[in-house]
């Protein structure tokens, strides 16, 4: 059986860290999580320690060859029958591109589940998140829901016409999410 290679993409708030570790919990699947290596590197006492903290804080997305760098570094890295879960690394349309393109010179089949959510669940859910969580990126959501529909609609659109993308409502409970995208991955 080829290995499984499985992407989440949506807005802001909408769950992809959530779905993407129960999906890693119900499969055994790896997860790599672009935000949170982001975050990690924002806690570093190094000039792009504090680029990428100021970047987050002011809404920014991180620059599109970093964080491939991040997705090329752990795809590169993986055993070749290793079935993966990427969280947040192709949220632009020149980041779309290298996923297809990198993934086609592997030779590993992958999907696209996009969470889809209104604007105004990605306000109220990450106001809750602020205050439970108190994350940084959180005080910006407006600037961040500009930059996805700048940035990331043309990256979804293009999975959509590759065939690769499966929408999942993201406005059910969490539990409803979960076993949708498991159904749409059949496991």
């Amino acid at each position: 059986m080829q290995p499984r290679t499985i992407f989440f993409i949506g807005k802001p708030g909408c769950g992809k860290g959530t779905q993407a570790k129960l999906l890693a919990q119900e499969t055994g699947w790896q997860i790599v999580s672009a935000g949170d290596q982001f975050r990690a590197i924002a806690l570093e006492e190094t000039p792009v320690g504090h680029k990428i903290k100021a970047q987050m804080e002011a809404g920014d997305l991180a620059p599109h060859w970093f964080a491939m760098y991040l997705y090329l570094k752990s795809l590169f890295a993986a055993d070749e029958g290793a079935d993966i879960i990427f969280d947040g690394f192709n949220r632009e349309l020149s980041e779309a591109v290298l996923v297809v393109d990198s993934l086609a010179w592997l030779g590993r089949p992958f999907n696209i589940v996009n969470l889809v959510i209104s604007d105004e669940e990605v306000l109220a859910r990450l106001a809750k998140r602020k205050e439970i969580e108190g994350r940084a990126d959180d005080n910006v959501v407006e600037e961040r829901l500009k930059e996805f529909h700048q940035h990331t609609d043309p990256a979804i659109a293009m999975f959509r016409d590759a065939g690769v993308l499966i929408d999942v409502n993201g406005d059910q409970g969490i539990e409803a999410i979960s076993a949708d995208i498991r159904s749409a991955l059949g496991v």
